[in-house]
């Protein structure tokens, strides 16, 4: 339970293992605690499971978020404990990739090791207590069958919620027994109507304005899922929990924010320019958890429109910058070809890394800054391909941004392919890592000396994050000369 003193980009630190700091400044760093009530009610908690909960207490349940440092006042008088987590065992691309390189267990993986092993949740276990288990990784305990049966998970749910789970609640309460997966398929999955509004405020203010993407990339578990658009009388109501409870700085959800009142994948100026004077109306500043770099490109070369919500983002002097996460994925058009041919739509996928850098260069004007991630590893890669995302990387420096490659994780499509679990970086991995570490490391030093974290209550964190940038430039260096040594024998 935290929310990264306030910045979302600091939690990818808690998808890793504590490097060149001590863990518990790595901790504080990365996943600070969560001020909680008296009950262990935290001030802020993450938003699916805002909507768990909401769909449970609508339904007539007694259902609360409880922060894990205050479970035992519970565990005694609960029917069910239900987890939700956004990386269960650390497979998950960005803990993946840490784990890969670093051969060290990451800081959410230990966490969540730690609390399931706990002897008060076994002891109330064998009492009778149920245990339920979703969120978005739920798919990850596929992997670990055997700790199902070391935690005694009674019920996996995968998929979309919020009906499934007050079915769940009734069959506890009556004693009958619980299917061992549910899984909610599209057909399934609630209606805009039957998505509850969150009851307490969300982690960094974050609310969903849209479900589901039209762009049908086969390594993203999003394209199985229904497009449905939330109204602005919907959104504006969380807004107001958020605000209520003393948040007001937040983060547009979608799996691309441009989309929201699109017609397919053709963005549309009207329902974005409302929706952005909508959140503004009510927080200080805002993020966008997500957008495409082909949306990007078309809104601003077809409507300005980048330009014009840039306008509203930053009519006052609250907000200097707005994040974003994009998925650059890879730079070699034949590997989008196979993967993500309507990614660069309405495009042509032979342009899809001109696509990249205009949207990059874009979102540079308009002081948008990006991680931008990328894809490493997967199935149909071959070292060619590899090379053209490290020329892309190049071509993109000019650009304030972070980039992120992560290891391939199967999801999407690619769910029951062979997963390389055993990572072999090759001298074109290396390369691109390389690469990518000194374009991040340039443009880090740049975002936190002008633009992150401002403000004497963020002195400590932005010092602290200095020193590791320091701390990580020497270590490159030495494996830079390690591998030069190695390459030459």
């Amino acid at each position: 339970m935290t929310n990264h003193h306030g910045k979302e980009f600091l939690g990818f630190l808690g998808t890793g293992p504590a490097i060149g700091i001590p863990e518990s400044v790595w901790k504080w760093l990365a996943c600070p605690k969560m001020k909680t009530d008296e009950l262990g009610r935290p001030h802020q908690a993450p938003y699916g499971m805002r909507k768990i909960e909401a769909a449970l207490i609508d339904a007539g349940f007694k259902a609360a978020i409880i922060d894990p440092d205050h479970l035992n006042k519970h565990l005694p008088y609960a029917k069910a404990l239900m987890f939700s987590h956004h990386d269960y065992f650390a497979f998950g691309p960005p803990s993946s990739t840490w784990w890969g390189i670093t051969r060290r267990e990451p800081v959410n993986y230990k966490s969540f090791m730690q609390l399931v092993n706990r002897p008060e949740i076994k002891k109330e276990k064998e009492r009778g207590m149920k245990i339920i288990a979703g969120g978005p990784s739920v798919w990850q305990w596929l992997w670990r069958e055997d700790m199902i049966e070391k935690v005694g998970v009674d019920a996996l749910i995968d998929g979309e919620g919020e009906k499934a789970v007050v079915k769940l609640a009734q069959m506890i309460i009556d004693n009958d027994p619980l299917p061992k997966y549910v899984y909610i398929g599209a057909d399934e999955a609630p209606s805009v109507d039957e998505i509850p509004e969150i009851k307490g405020a969300s982690v960094n203010g974050l609310i969903e304005v849209m479900r589901g993407c039209a762009r049908s990339c086969r390594f993203c578990s999003v394209t199985l899922r229904p497009t449905r658009y939330y109204p602005l009388e919907k959104i504006e109501k969380e807004l107001m929990v958020n605000v209520k409870n003393g948040v007001r700085h937040g983060v547009i959800h979608s799996d691309d924010v441009l989309f929201y009142g699109a017609v397919g994948i053709y963005p549309r100026p009207e329902p974005l320019i409302k929706l952005h004077k909508l959140v503004k109306k009510y927080y200080k500043t805002i993020a966008w958890s997500h957008a495409s770099l082909a949306a990007i490109r078309y809104s601003e070369e077809k409507y300005g429109l980048i330009s014009k919500l840039m306008e509203i983002v930053y009519e006052d002097e609250n907000q200097r910058y707005l994040g974003v996460e994009v998925g650059i994925e890879t730079g070699s058009v034949r590997l989008a070809k196979e993967i993500m041919p309507a990614k660069s739509a309405p495009y042509k996928v032979d342009e899809y890394p001109e696509t990249v850098e205009q949207a990059f260069k874009i979102m540079h004007e308009n002081r948008i800054i990006p991680a931008g991630t990328m894809i490493v590893g997967l199935p149909e890669e071959t070292e060619d391909d590899v090379y053209k995302t490290i020329e892309l990387v190049d071509n993109l420096r000019p650009y304030r941004s972070i980039l992120v490659p992560m290891f391939f994780v199967p999801m999407g499509y690619f769910k029951n392919k062979d997963w390389f679990t055993r990572i072999k970086l090759t001298e074109a991995h290396i390369e691109l890592y390389r690469k990518v570490f000194w374009h991040d490391v340039y443009w880090a030093e740049d975002i936190i000396n002008n633009f992150y974290m401002k403000g004497p209550l963020y002195y400590p964190v932005r010092m602290t994050l200095k020193i590791f940038l320091r701390v990580a430039k020497r270590m490159m260096k030495k494996v830079e000369a390690n591998l030069e040594s190695y390459l030459k024998k």
